[in-house]
């Protein structure tokens, strides 16, 4: 299983990076984090005929300004969407008119999206088999945040979106062989109004959620504006949890 980092910045895109999208290339299925402007990179990635599901972790626009590129792709397979309970609304907002060209095929929108895109919207913190198994988990972070926790191949993946040092991210993190964890902040202020991660609260979740391997994610692009403030990231966080490692785009990483 092929782990592919489209887009690694968070906030906004930098010489440093796009924001938020990652895609998992596993043998049966494609599955992508987050619509970031990363995700426009897809068409180099997606090749087979492979069921396509995206999960969005939650609706700031870092993590969905590339929805208004699902019109660029022609996958005939169709992309299935997948988003956190009551977040239907929200999709619905950003991909019709006026903010893009509106994804059903209807005589109103000017043009036609090629792709067939398909909303289906998760419980709360209730494992779903798609047929792979995956849960949405409600985390600390402003505007509501869900992670999602994936049973592929035999692994887990634990992937944060945007969140807090807090018992719900733990719950996520628990147990995984991969969790993809933001980092926004290099100090987080304390208390933690906003949700988000440094790399010593990273290094931290995952050592006391019991994770195998970490890799640091969504680093703030007003904070990291270097690939070496990513590298001071990855040192620190290893002084906590020593199998860590700090995301470029373009990084591939075999689970």
């Amino acid at each position: 299983m092929k782990i592919t980092f489209l887009g690694t910045n968070g906030w906004y895109s930098t010489p440093t990076g796009d924001t938020p999208c990652i895609l998992i290339d596993a043998t049966d299925q494609y599955v992508i984090l987050d619509a970031g402007n990363g995700i426009y990179k897809l068409e180099e990635f997606i090749k087979e005929d492979k069921p396509i599901a995206l999960f969005i972790s939650h609706f700031h626009i870092d993590h969905t300004s590339g929805l208004h590129t699902l019109v660029k792709f022609n996958f005939k397979q169709g992309i299935d969407v997948y988003v956190g309970a009551g977040r239907t609304k929200d999709f619905m907002t950003l991909v019709n008119p006026p903010f893009t060209i509106g994804y059903e095929k209807k005589p109103e929108n000017i043009l036609q999206q090629k792709t067939e895109i398909r909303l289906h919207e998760l419980p709360e913190e209730k494992a779903v088999n798609l047929p792979y198994k995956v849960e949405a988990i409600k985390l600390h972070h402003g505007y509501i945040d869900h992670g999602y926790k994936f049973e592929l191949e035999g692994k887990t993946i634990a992937y944060t979106g945007d969140c807090g040092f807090t018992d719900q991210a733990k719950k996520l993190a628990k147990g995984a062989d991969l969790l993809i964890c933001e980092c926004s902040n290099k100090k987080t202020e304390q208390p933690d109004i906003w949700g988000h991660l440094d790399p010593f609260q990273a290094g931290g979740l995952a050592k006391e959620s019991g994770v195998k391997q970490l890799i640091l994610t969504h680093f703030g692009a007003h904070l990291f504006t270097t690939l070496e403030d990513r590298e001071w990231a990855e040192r620190e966080a290893k002084k906590i949890f020593p199998a860590t490692i700090s995301a470029i785009d373009g990084m591939e990483f075999i689970l």
